[in-house]
């Protein structure tokens, strides 16, 4: 990965959903957690944002900001964000392969931020699957979106990766 990442958590966000978690430790990633008085300046930074135009290949080498969080608490989270960023968004053909179930609230058809990463990498011109290594539903992903001739081998997502989240294997 060439550019590098900052995530920003909201506090209430579930880490045991885990889909960014393998990547902390990563030199390439920076995780923040948005207390109450946080703030993040996104100056020169490629913001993830829906309703924004398309990631394109003219937006690679930003550092990329990604918001973690629930649909719900998302407004709280992005009122954190200041500075002179590029806002962009995934197309909305982009799919997810995350087996999201609420009985409360609606979803937007969003992507897994894990997700929502890689196709921005793809879309911006550097691909890079290993973002996805240890996801357990990156093949279905690359699959479902017409990309698996991204993956330098067939094995590349070895079927007995495991995540491993709070003790719990998923």
């Amino acid at each position: 990965m060439q550019a590098k990442v900052a995530v920003i958590r909201h506090p209430r966000e579930n880490v045991k959903k885990c889909s960014l978690r393998r990547l902390h430790g990563n030199p390439n990633f920076e995780f923040f957690r948005a207390s109450e008085k946080f703030f993040f300046d996104a100056t020169g930074f490629l913001l993830l944002e829906m309703g924004a135009p398309p990631v394109t290949p003219a937006d690679a080498g930003l550092p990329i900001l990604l918001l973690d969080s629930t649909w719900r608490l998302l407004p709280s989270l992005r009122a954190k964000v200041g500075g002179k960023f590029t806002a962009r968004s995934i197309p909305p053909e982009i799919r997810t392969a995350y087996p999201r179930v609420s009985k409360v609230f609606g979803d937007p058809a969003g992507l897994a931020t894990v997700e929502a990463l890689y196709a921005a990498t793809k879309l911006s011109g550097n691909p890079d699957p290993s973002v996805l290594k240890g996801y357990p539903f990156a093949r279905k992903f690359m699959e479902i979106n017409g990309w698996l001739s991204d993956l330098p081998s067939p094995d590349f997502f070895d079927a007995s990766e495991s995540v491993f989240c709070g003790g719990a294997q998923i």
